[in-house]
Order: structure tokens, then sequence, then C-alpha cells
């Protein structure tokens, strides 16, 4: 079987013809490991790949559905995921010489969710060294390619995650949000990515970078795959004290709702750094489609994200320095410069700015939703402030210039973060030379099934998410 025959169907429509009997798991698995072995190595994207297990699971599938037995809605879809999610007995690099060749006895919580539900993986894919960098660059590993435009970043830290899904290489993809790793390379590739509220879903078994700040949540091609993805790993696991005991909803029937009287606030003026005109006039025609759609769409200046993001960024650069600290010192060398320029601040941090940057993010969360939710159901805003950088961007090999390079890229998602709101990127068009751009969309505490429901409106307004990069 082509890729050209499974790519199109998406992660929801191949999980229905695996199901239905259309396609084999066999031939979607094989499939799948060929164009990861293939184009996913050209785009940097691909970590490693497991094509005997792999293949030795999907003969089983194929077995238990031949009998009537499908584990779950996932059955036989082959899937791989950012190169932090534990396997036990498989290797992992979390994208660094220093831990090349971790080995962990343990599975990751919201791996062992997919296969109960019956999904396949296949392999680990690219990721910025450790998760600390938001551009996507890796100099030892290799820097993951945009599929819209090779010279270009993917954005990061789920880097190859985004490129092999922007590519059509695999159907979704699971990654790790601490200071929008997840949303910024959804942005920059076209995708739908979903951070969920803190709590949501289980970090056991997930490498940790910031553990106070640190999401999972899932990159796809679709609003409905999302919401399939994210009902699956969702819900509380006594390997986190940290998950709530909320119920999981299925987010897949909350897509189709109309959006007449939904209020959300689009946040128009004060964003710091300004957005580029292009990710500005995408912005704007996205409120329209929201109005036209019977939204009531209430302009307004942003609050000053700047000292939520310092606050942010003390907290991340704290935790990072103590879990990782141990491999840095006489090792420098093995390091990427551009992980140094993130990660060695945090050794100079008095433990006062880690305490109170720490100690604020409830009054601060309870201030945000107050300010921005007092008369809204969902707040908007650009998911970044520009298109995806080149990857030869002179301002990478500066340190100082490669810090606000970052800072820049990731000002309009750190935010919530810290205040473990969910958001999540939608795309929201092009610009003139066909690079995506995203639209952030932010709820209340546990409010996914809204923003899934306002991005699945813009999604089927627009088609953008149908939108293939060039071959």
């Amino acid at each position: 079987m082509k890729l050209e025959d499974l790519a199109p169907l998406g992660l929801s429509g191949l999980a229905r013809a695996i199901a239905a009997g259309e396609v084999s798991a066999v031939d979607a698995t094989r499939t799948f490991l060929e164009a990861l072995d293939g184009r996913g190595r050209e785009l940097r994207a691909v970590a490693r790949l497991w094509p005997e297990r792999a293949l030795a699971e999907a003969q089983a599938r194929d077995r238990e559905r031949a009998r009537g037995q499908i584990r779950g809605p996932l059955h036989g879809v082959p899937l791989a995921h950012k190169d932090m999610f534990y396997r036990a007995g498989e290797t992992l690099d979390f994208g660094s010489r220093v831990y090349a060749g971790f080995r962990p006895d343990t599975t990751a919580s919201v791996l062992e969710r997919l296969d109960a539900a019956g999904a396949i993986d296949i392999g680990r894919l690219a990721m910025v060294e450790v998760a600390l960098g938001i551009t996507g660059h890796n100099d030892h590993v290799g820097t993951p390619r945009n599929p819209w435009n090779a010279e270009r970043v993917t954005g990061g830290s789920t880097s190859g995650g985004a490129a092999a899904v922007a590519a059509r290489l695999i159907p979704a993809t699971l990654g790790s949000d601490t200071g929008g790793s997840i949303r910024v390379p959804s942005a920059f590739c076209g995708l739908v990515g979903i951070k969920p509220t803190y709590g949501r879903v289980s970090r056991a078994g997930c490498m940790p970078l910031s553990p106070s700040l640190d999401h999972i949540g899932p990159l796809c091609r679709s609003t409905e795959d999302a919401a399939l993805l994210l009902s699956v790993i969702a819900g509380h696991d006594p390997r986190d004290p940290t998950t709530s005991l909320r119920p999981v909803p299925d987010y897949r029937r909350a897509l189709d709702g109309e959006l007449r009287g939904m209020r959300m606030v689009a946040l128009v003026e004060g964003l710091e750094p300004e957005p580029d005109p292009d990710v500005a006039a995408a912005f704007a025609a996205a409120l329209e489609v929201f109005a036209r759609l019977g939204a009531q769409v209430v302009r307004r200046r942003a609050p000053d994200f700047g000292d939520v993001n310092a606050m942010r960024r003390t907290v991340m650069m704290a935790e990072a320095a103590a879990l990782h600290g141990p491999r840095v010192f006489g090792r420098e060398q093995e390091w990427n410069p551009q992980t140094l320029a993130r990660l060695l601040p945090g050794f100079a941090l008095p433990a006062t700015a880690y305490l109170r940057a720490a100690s604020a993010r409830a009054s601060v969360c309870a201030h945000l939703v107050r300010d921005l939710f007092a008369d809204a159901d969902l707040v908007l805003l650009p998911t970044a402030p520009c298109t995806a950088p080149p990857i030869e961007d002179p301002q990478v090999r500066e340190e100082s210039a490669f810090v606000a390079l970052a800072n820049r890229v990731g000002a309009y998602v750190g935010p919530f973060n810290y205040t473990g709101l969910p958001a999540m990127s939608v795309p929201m068009g092009f610009d003139p030379t066909g690079l995506p751009l995203g639209l952030q969309i932010v709820g209340r505490p546990f409010a996914e099934a809204t923003m899934l429901r306002a991005a699945h409106a813009l999604e089927q307004a627009t088609g953008y998410s149908r939108a293939e990069p060039p071959a």
C-alpha cells in the first residue's frame, strides 16, 4: 500500500479503515515505517524506528481484528512520538549526547493508554536537546526541516514530530509543552496542537524538563484527530499525583456544536512583541470568520504578559538546572550551545527568586482568569508573532541574540504554561510565501471541549487544515 493512499485518511480515518478491515495494520505500519525511514530522515525528523517490534504488533492487531476483537479507537494505528516518552527496554536520547543510550525500565502512562486503545508504537522522533528550546535547533543530532520550506525551522521542542505529521509521514504524535513546545511547532507547520490544562494528562514516564510547567498533548492534522487522541490519553493517573480526578469527556462529541452565543475575547492590541503584519492580518481574518459563525467577538487590549513570562522562565530555568545539572559541568562541550544558553542561567538563580515565582502562580492564574474570562468563554491571540525563522538565522550563533529570538518566538505561549490554562494552536492561514500561521485559543481550566469546538468551526470554515505542504 502506498503512502498517498493512507496519508489523506488522517488518524481518525485510518482508525476507521482498519476497524472496518479496509486497511490492514501490517500494511499501514509498513507504509509509515518506510515513509519515516525515507522522507522522514531527509527532514531529520527521526530519532529511531522499531520495525521488528512494530510489525509483530501489527500482525497481532490484525489477528485480533479477524477474531472480532477491537482493543479500542486506535486499533492497529501506527504512531511515533517525541524521543522523551519511555518505553520499557527501548533506548532514548532526549535529543542529547549526554543522555544517549538511556534505557528506561518503565513505560509512560500515556503510551500505556495508547497501547490499551490499540495503537502501535513504531519509534521515536527528533527533538530539541532535553526539550529546552522553542526554535527547533539541535546542532548535535540535526535540526529538523519544515516540510513547508526546508530552509526554515519547525519550531521546538517537538520538532521532529511536527515535521513528520506535517509531511504526512505519520498520522499523529505526542509532544510536550513547557513553554510552547507543542503549540509553536503546530503553528509553524500548519498543525492542530493542544496543551491541555495542567493535570489533565499524566506526565509519568516522560522526561521532565520543568515539572511545574510540563504538559503532554497531541500534534495532529485536524481537530477531529486531536480530539480523538486527547480523549485516549487524558485522565487521572496514580503514577502522577498532579493529575485531576475530573472525568474525561469524549472530546469528539463537542466538535460539531454551533458557536452562536459563544463569547470570545480577542487580544488585538498591546501584545509584546507586536505581531508581524502577515500574522496580524491572518488573525483579523480569523476573527471575522468567528463573527460570521455567530460568536460574540470582543476586541481588547492584551494584559502585560512580561512579568508572567519572566516568572515562567525563572521557574523553568531553576527546575531544568536542578534536573539536568549533574550532566552539565565537565561535559559542556557535549551540549548544544543553544541549550546551554538557556540552561546555565538556572544555576545562578537565587532560591528566593525561584520561590517567589513558584509561589505566585496560583494568584497570577486567578487574576488572569478574572481579567481575561470575566465576560468570555475563550481568549484568542496569535500563537507566535512571526512565521518559522530560517534554520541559518544569524541570531542562532550568538548567545544573547539566540535567547532574544527564543523569547520573541515564545512570548505569546509561555503565560499559559505558567498558569496551567489549556491552550491550543489551529491553522489560521499562510503568509505570502506559503508559511503556515497559527491561531492560539485559550480556555478556562478544563475547557478543552470548548476550545476544540471553536477550532473545529474555524477549520471547517477555512479548510486550512486540509492544505498540504509541497512535495
